[in-house]
């Protein structure tokens, strides 16, 4: 199955298919997938997230957790060792049928198959600058483009691949940039010049615009919020890549994932699936155009869990977040899309915190999101006509509620259904 191209957007705002029809990115994070699945493993995850409408998979060719030291599910590294002994990215190991590459293209074509995109990640940032986990280094501005070009050809016909450089590690030396734009370079010169989208993966509460914004391969900004403050504040980050030039797109690709020990601190407790949906409305209401879900034992794929990664990967398939986001993508789809806009001036008096709102809209339409079901003052006049008709939309359900008709003016006060942590709601003001 070959699905559409994607391309962004003419307003440089938002992903769009090849003949111009809008993208909604409603991601999951897999980065072991490869790694550690079966092809049968790989099936069953797949088939789980298209069911739950995600049309985007995170997923990483060298691994993290000895990536390039542990083999696949199958017994195959990915990687020859070179004469100096060392694992070497100019040699890949596609020898015999059943190699590791092999895997890789089986479960891709499996992804299309499905109607999902796979975000790949040709290496994971330890493996350019270790800083912390396995590594080992094996990267140079030399081989990063050998092996950028290689891998580049090996995918350039399927449709569905979006490149992503980094891997959740800090830019320190000059080679760290001479290393991901040579792999870059190299990836668009194997593809056939920029045939998919590319962006770039940071580390945590850090976006892909601090250092790469202006380089001409990222087409889209990509942000990781991260696993640390309880109170979610990752609008700050979309409002900031929203407001630079050039123009591009952006979206949070890795915020708390569920189920992920707050600060990395299991003695914290765990984030849950209200943190994963204020994280996700926060983003796109603040001009993302799609977003990410994670759960902590899913991109790793546990099968040994602790208080760490506290449950099996199947078992974390059908978490209520995991479940929850595909009402944040059909909300946004149900309206007109290329013309929604973040909009804070919807807000009378916004609250701080862990209170804050977020609110955007279109031509037509305005989206409110009270995180904890607090009573709100809109301001009217945002919209055309006389009267808007609103209504309340669960982010837990996908129900929505009539909320009456209201004069188009002025400032009109609205009390959600319920209130308490758990209890968002976004209000839809419709012309």
């Amino acid at each position: 199955m070959s699905l559409p191209l994607l391309k962004v957007s003419d307003n440089k705002r938002f992903l769009v298919q090849e003949d111009g029809t809008p993208f909604f990115w409603l991601g999951d994070t897999a980065w072991e997938l490869f790694h550690k699945l079966t092809l049968e493993e790989a099936d069953l995850y797949l088939r789980n997230r298209a069911e739950n409408k995600f049309n985007v998979i995170q997923a990483v060719a060298l691994a993290e957790f000895e990536g390039l030291n542990q083999t696949n599910a199958y017994g195959r590294l990915p990687l020859k060792k070179n004469d100096g002994g060392k694992f070497d990215p100019t040699l890949p190991d596609t020898d015999g049928e059943n190699h590791y590459w092999n895997h890789v293209d089986k479960i891709v074509d499996l992804a299309a198959s499905y109607g999902i995109y796979v975000a790949l990640l040709p290496t994971w940032g330890d493996k350019v600058n270790q800083l912390w986990g396995k590594g080992p280094v094996i990267f140079n501005e030399e081989n990063a483009r050998v092996y950028g070009k290689w891998i580049g050809e090996r995918y350039r016909d399927r449709s569905h691949i979006i490149w992503v450089m980094g891997g959740d590690r800090p830019l320190h030396t000059m080679e760290h940039f001479a290393v991901y734009r040579a792999m870059a370079e190299g990836v668009r010169e194997g593809n056939g010049g920029g045939r998919h989208l590319m962006t770039y993966h940071p580390p945590g509460d850090i976006s892909s615009s601090l250092n790469m914004h202006e380089e001409s391969w990222l087409d889209f900004n990509m942000i990781q919020s991260g696993h640390h403050e309880i109170v979610r504040v990752n609008y700050r980050h979309l409002e900031a890549d929203y407001a630079r030039e050039p123009v591009k797109p952006t979206l949070d690709a890795e915020p708390c994932y569920e189920d992920h020990p707050i600060n990395f601190k299991s003695n914290n407790g765990y984030f849950d699936d209200a943190d994963v949906r204020i994280g996700a409305y926060y983003a796109v209401f603040s001009g993302g155009f799609g977003h990410t879900y994670g759960h902590h034992s899913i991109w790793h794929m546990t099968t040994e869990p602790n208080d760490y990664w506290i449950m099996h990967w199947k078992a974390a398939l059908d978490r209520p977040g995991a479940t929850q986001l595909q009402h944040l993508r059909s909300l946004i789809e149900a309206r007109s899309f290329l013309d929604r806009v973040p909009d804070q001036s919807l807000i009378s008096s916004n609250y701080g915190g862990a209170n804050y709102m977020a609110a955007t809209r279109g031509d037509r339409y305005a989206y409110i999101y009270s995180p904890n079901g607090l009573s709100f003052n809109a301001v009217m006049g945002k919209l055309p006509g006389d009267e808007v008709r609103a209504s309340w939309f669960d982010p837990r359900t996908g129900q929505t509620s009539d909320a009456g008709k209201h004069s188009n003016e002025g400032e009109v006060r609205f009390t959600p259904p319920s209130s308490g942590r758990g209890n968002d709601w976004v209000l839809i003001l419709e012309a």
